[in-house]
């Protein structure tokens, strides 16, 4: 099928900046035909070096890709904010009166520290924007896709509706490097990325009751800007040495995770569930 998701709608987290894999995946999901709504929160852009992208230009970028007659929306919330979750997730279900995909993209840059830098208010951070968030999005996500009460579930209690004939949902978490190497300098932003990595499996055992099929994808070192000199904070002298001993040469790109991500929220790509999937070039390899 040339348009795979048409009829699905998706809702992408993260998605502000027009050289992030958010925007990416969002308008790869877009030319494959999904309804999709964005999820934003500039405010952390304009923290970082390379500033915030503007979000009219982000919402046309991603109106352009959609098929004929697909719809795209979007909604500005701080998930550090549990207070935030459901009322994204309604927001976007009211797109289209359904919610198919869920693609947690968003995660904290910045704020970081090796061990002996470690405080409580720098961990929490990052857990509440890469893991929290993730979870609760991924909780309100189900219930939803399960017409389900949480209230009226004993915790723990089992609850399967299956077999089914095709996935009712899909769900991608984001996780990085830390199972590959040391990442220096980001210990509280591994911590909680590692703890997606770990809980992929039991999630998507549970979610797969309910006939979602959920996957988490590494996507490897990829420059998002953060590797340009004009927006660098970071000495870049080793770079043209360091690329020449790469497999191809670069680091990866945006596109390159999206195109992943969207081939797994296809059916084509549904019988890959419960895994940690890394698309780095092969970089893990060096």
């Amino acid at each position: 099928m040339q348009h795979p998701l048409s009829g699905r709608t998706a809702l992408v987290t993260g998605v502000s900046r027009r050289a992030g894999i958010g925007y990416a995946t969002a308008t790869t999901l877009a030319a494959l035909g999904a309804n999709v709504f964005l999820h934003h929160f500039r405010p952390h852009d304009l923290d970082q070096p390379w500033g915030g992208d503007d979000l009219e230009a982000v919402r046309t970028g991603v109106a352009e890709r959609l098929v004929p007659g697909a719809l795209s929306g979007d909604r500005h919330a701080d998930l550090r904010d549990p207070a935030s979750i459901e009322p994204l997730l309604d927001a976007a279900s009211g797109l289209t009166g359904s919610l198919d995909i869920l693609v947690c993209n968003q995660a904290m840059s910045g704020g970081d520290g090796g061990i002996l830098d470690m405080t409580a208010d720098r961990l929490d951070a990052h857990w509440q924007t890469n893991a929290r968030a993730t979870m609760l999005l991924t909780a309100g996500f189900a219930r939803r896709k399960a017409g389900m009460d949480a209230a009226a579930q004993r915790p723990g209690e089992r609850v399967d509706s299956g077999p089914f004939e095709k996935p009712t949902g899909h769900v991608i978490w984001m996780t990085s490097g830390q199972a590959d190497g040391p990442m220096r300098g980001e210990v509280a932003y591994a911590t909680s990325k590692a703890a997606l990595a770990g809980v992929t499996k039991t999630v998507a055992a549970e979610l797969l009751d309910l006939g979602i099929v959920l996957n988490t994808v590494n996507p490897g070192p990829v420059d998002t800007g953060y590797l340009d000199p004009e927006t660098t904070d970071r000495d870049l002298s080793w770079l043209p040495e360091f690329l020449a001993n790469t497999p191809f040469g670069r680091f990866g790109r945006p596109e390159d995770p999206a195109r992943l991500i969207g081939w797994l929220c296809t059916e084509a790509g549904s019988w890959v569930v419960g895994q940690v999937l890394t698309t780095d070039g092969g970089f893990a390899l060096r």
